[in-house]
């Protein structure tokens, strides 16, 4: 009996039965039972009278204008599908499948949408063709008669988005055309099939089940959008929640129920689409190659006026994809008058947009001169900017660290209880968020937490004054379990369980073989996961909008609301410089990021070998020393 209970009272059974327990919590606690009482919610709603009405909110989505919204976000979503494809293919084609001069400088055009997204990205597009905007203030000019509000609405989104979104095409299309067999598409060539056939008999076969999952992260991605809709004055589905999520009965009839039917609507577009994304890719697809697999080689355009073309479509593309960082990255240097004059000054540079303050002295309306202090500052001397970067950093680290932890502890739990039914029940349980929508997660969260009778986070309301970035970070942290857990999941097969088992006939115990040998071999994936889960919520808008509080406002809520009152009272005088600094900051950080995970974190030790032996020969060079 005491050999039993010294067995069961083991650190590594406490730490089970802990670990189990706290995964229960998170998921029926901060996932499960906040989307069900959305879902109830809507049949909870009261009529003028006082009485509830189970089906009032749906009467009043087919009479009202509530159909609207969905079949705006359907139509984005539907258009979006064939552009980003039709752009997105014709990136990596013509950088990576065809000869095309300069291929290295129009992909580095081309992938710029990976270092600058969401808000950042709109807001950027909005400096050149907004009616105030640099090349729409040219076109103006040029030709008196042009519409300078022809960037908003739905044109402008479905452009806006079309660029934004070619990132995954970039990087998954790209991989599955480089790991094409040559020898099939020289079997092809030698048989007498010109490139085009060639391309479209043999190459786009085997590209189909990458462009499938694409197709459906597109439609998803057109049908959730959230930042380009709203800044852009576009009536879809996302913003209209946010919007009803902040009104009351006051204001209009049954916000809440209308903003938890239309999550629900979001709900289930996502968990259909998901369902047939899973049916498709377990049919399996494979392709017959030869058994000595030879690299891709770059096909030639033989027919000159095709060439052309190519080349002329290539770097149009090179020059949309371009034209905004180019122009955000020098009128960032610029002073505040050439950025409202829109008018680029060579012989005026500054860095102001980006550190120290000045004072800025205007005229009122009695006439008189008047000196406002500070008016002019930069993203760090700002108090709400460096407010939002400072509390943007501290969430996403949090949130991205504990995603990482939570996936790590899960996965080797999984792993130790394969083909077991809890293995399998926490995997799914960690899988469930990829059926919702973000914004259901949120608006869920918000409406949920927004009381103090919930017993199990202490009758605290979490939605209240500065207990609402706790929210954040569980919004943040929940939202990236999914896409934490395939990444580092995978990684976990790369360890060999023979080093399990020396451990344990060597006497270590699981803690103890787990820390030492197997965290030492996941490590980099797991950090190559959590520099993808920082960059992605450094600038996140989706939850920030729907969280959106003086105590919650977050780097991306900040840049939004950055030109909201520009020289109103001598206020914020240089907001439209300090919104292009704000980018540039963004797009460092973010390139920082993706450097260390695809550059040096890609390489193989051998690589990395190498890589230090020259930086220590370049060293002793530039020291003058020489070799022993």
């Amino acid at each position: 009996m005491n050999t039993s209970s010294e067995k069961q009272f083991r650190p590594e059974w406490v730490i089970r039965v802990l670990g189990i327990g706290f995964f229960a919590y998170l998921f029926f606690g901060f996932m499960l039972m906040p989307c069900l009482n959305t879902l109830t919610s809507i049949f909870r709603a009261k009529n003028a009278a006082g009485e509830t009405d189970p089906l009032a909110v749906i009467r009043f989505f087919f009479a009202g204008n509530m159909g609207k919204y969905v079949w705006n976000s359907l139509k984005l979503a539907i258009l979006l599908v064939i552009t980003v494809n039709v752009v997105g293919v014709s990136i990596v084609l013509l950088t990576d499948y065809f000869d095309i001069k300069g291929a290295k400088i129009l992909r580095m055009g081309y992938m710029t949408t990976l270092i600058y997204s969401g808000v950042a990205l709109v807001t950027g597009y909005l400096f050149l063709y907004a009616p105030d905007g640099i090349l729409t203030t040219a076109v103006k000019n040029a030709f008196p008669g042009f519409n300078a509000s022809w960037f908003t609405g739905f044109n402008a989104v479905l452009f806006t988005m079309t660029f934004a979104c070619t990132s995954n095409h970039a990087l998954f299309l790209r991989n599955a055309i480089r790991g094409i067999d040559y020898n099939t598409v020289e079997a092809a060539r030698n048989m007498g099939a010109k490139p085009f056939k060639v391309l479209w008999k043999v190459v786009f076969p085997t590209l189909i089940p990458t462009m499938f999952s694409l197709t459906v992260m597109t439609f998803i991605t057109g049908l959730c959008a959230m930042s380009a809709p709203t800044l852009l004055g576009y009536d879809s589905i996302n913003p209209e929640i946010v919007r009803l999520a902040g009104s009351s009965v006051a204001d209009e009839a049954f916000p809440q129920a209308r903003a938890a039917l239309l999550s629900i609507i979001l709900a289930m577009f996502t968990i259909v689409l998901l369902t047939v994304l899973s049916s498709y890719e377990r049919k399996g697809h494979y392709l017959s190659v030869s058994k000595t697999k030879a690299k891709l080689q770059k096909q030639k355009i033989t027919n000159p006026v095709a060439n052309v073309l190519a080349h002329i479509y290539a770097y149009v593309l090179f020059i949309i994809y371009m034209t905004p960082v180019v122009m955000i990255v020098i009128f960032s240097f610029q002073t505040y008058g050439a950025i409202r004059m829109k008018r680029l000054d060579l012989s005026k540079w500054t860095l102001l947009n980006f550190f120290g303050k000045a004072d800025y002295e205007y005229m009122t309306n009695r006439g008189k001169y008047k000196l406002r202090e500070g008016a002019i500052s930069g993203v760090f001397s700002n108090e709400a900017t460096l407010g939002g970067i400072k509390l943007s950093f501290l969430l996403s680290v949090i949130a991205a660290a504990l995603a990482c932890v939570i996936v790590v502890v899960a996965c080797n739990y999984i792993f130790k209880k394969k083909g077991k039914k809890s293995g399998i029940a926490l995997e799914y349980a960690l899988l469930f968020p990829w059926l919702l929508p973000t914004i259901l997660i949120c608006y869920s969260y918000r409406t949920y937490f927004n009381s103090d009778t919930i017993w199990y986070v202490g009758n605290t309301n979490l939605y209240y004054a500065a207990r609402v970035r706790i929210l954040i970070v569980m919004a943040y942290t929940v939202t990236k379990l999914p896409f934490s857990l395939r990444m580092i999941k995978a990684s976990f097969y790369s360890i060999d369980e023979e080093l399990e088992d020396a451990a344990r006939n060597l006497g270590s115990s699981p803690i103890r073989t787990f820390m030492r040998v197997k965290l030492p071999i996941i490590l980099p994936s797991v950090l190559a996961v959590f520099a993808l889960n920082f960059n992605a919520l450094f600038t996140e808008y989706d939850m920030g909008a729907t969280f959106a509080s003086s105590y919650g406002t977050t780097y991306a809520m900040v840049i939004q609301a950055m030109c909201r009152e520009e020289g109103l009272y001598g206020y914020n005088i240089n907001a439209s410089g300090r919104r292009c600094a704000s980018t540039v900051f963004i797009m460092l950080v973010s390139g920082l990021i993706l450097y260390l995970v695809y550059g040096v974190g890609a390489r193989d030790l051998e690589e990395r070998l190498e890589h230090k032996k020259r930086r220590k020969a370049w060293l002793r060079k530039l020291l003058g020393k020489k070799d022993a």
